[in-house]
């Protein structure tokens, strides 16, 4: 009897423990996941293969290199260096991408090996990034106002300056249509393709270059001091604080006398050929008689 007692009691406790544990495993699965989940692939095996420790991918991470741009590359250094810098900063963000791997060995973008003909198209286009900036550099030193904020008023385009060439002298005018903070204008000339300005005339000395008023005007200037050659003139405004504005330039060729003439004989000589050529045309024209 004691015996039979001890055997039930043994298979209740067994019964009790065994629904505990069940109870136990279900309960689990309301539990928060203790691992945190990552970027990659789960495999059937419950392995991750994660493309990187950051739950972020590669491709939408910040970098930790701080790319150079053509804006951050110093003055002082030549332009062949700067080129060669810039080149192995673009080299090395390509490698960076080429070189990731995933747990396998096997590349996340073959396709971005560099090959040498990809390494000099990139340096192509690192030179000509590096000559636009330092030519803009250069008209941020030289240029102000209008010419350096209006792409259609740069360097030798003219825009707004008109002149004639009468007998070796060069005859100047540009107008304005509101002066409402002018005090006066500078006229400035330089020879062509150099970079240093001379003052030709200015409002504080020549009167007609001070301003016209509110409205504005029309102003003219004449240059008898010119040789012949090529000129950049160049007018400048100046306001009431003393701040002065770069408004408008042109180019001006100069020629001598006997450019003149050579010009004059073969205007003439190709007037007289073009019309022997007409007449010939008439003649030969089977059709004209």
């Amino acid at each position: 009897f004691f015996f039979f007692l001890i055997k039930i009691s043994t298979m209740k406790l067994f019964s009790i423990s065994t629904v505990a544990v069940l109870l136990a495993q279900s309960a689990s699965g309301f539990a928060p996941m203790s691992q945190q989940a990552s970027f990659g692939v789960v495999s059937p095996r419950g392995s991750v293969l994660q493309m990187a420790k950051n739950p972020v991918p590669f491709f939408a991470q910040d970098s930790d290199d701080s790319s150079e741009d053509t804006e951050s590359v110093d003055d002082s250094v030549s332009f062949d260096d700067e080129v060669e810098i810039l080149v192995q900063a673009e080299m090395a963000k390509n490698e960076k991408v080429s070189n990731l791997r995933n747990a396998k060995g096997v590349d996340y973008a073959p396709w971005m090996n560099i090959s040498a003909d990809d390494e000099s198209k990139i340096r192509q286009l690192v030179k000509e990034k590096a000559e636009v900036r330092r030519k803009r550099a250069e008209q941020e030193k030289d240029v102000s106002g209008n010419l350096f904020t209006d792409s259609q008023a740069q360097e030798l385009s003219g825009t707004g300056l008109n002149y004639k060439v009468i007998d070796g002298q060069v005859e100047l005018e540009w107008a304005t249509k509101s002066e409402s903070n002018t005090k006066g204008f500078i006229v400035k000339r330089r020879i062509a393709k150099t970079n240093e300005f001379s003052i030709l005339a200015s409002y504080k000395e020549w009167g007609p270059l001070a301003s016209q008023g509110i409205e504005g005007g029309v102003y003219r200037y004449l240059d008898n001091t010119v040789s012949p050659g090529g000129w950049v003139y160049r007018i400048t405004e100046c306001d009431n604080s003393g701040s002065e504005a770069d408004l408008c330039q042109c180019l001006v060729d100069v020629q001598t006398e006997d450019e003149q003439k050579q010009a004059v004989i073969l205007g003439v000589g190709f007037g007289i050929f073009a019309i022997a050529a007409v007449v010939a045309g008439l003649v030969l024209d089977p059709l004209a008689g």
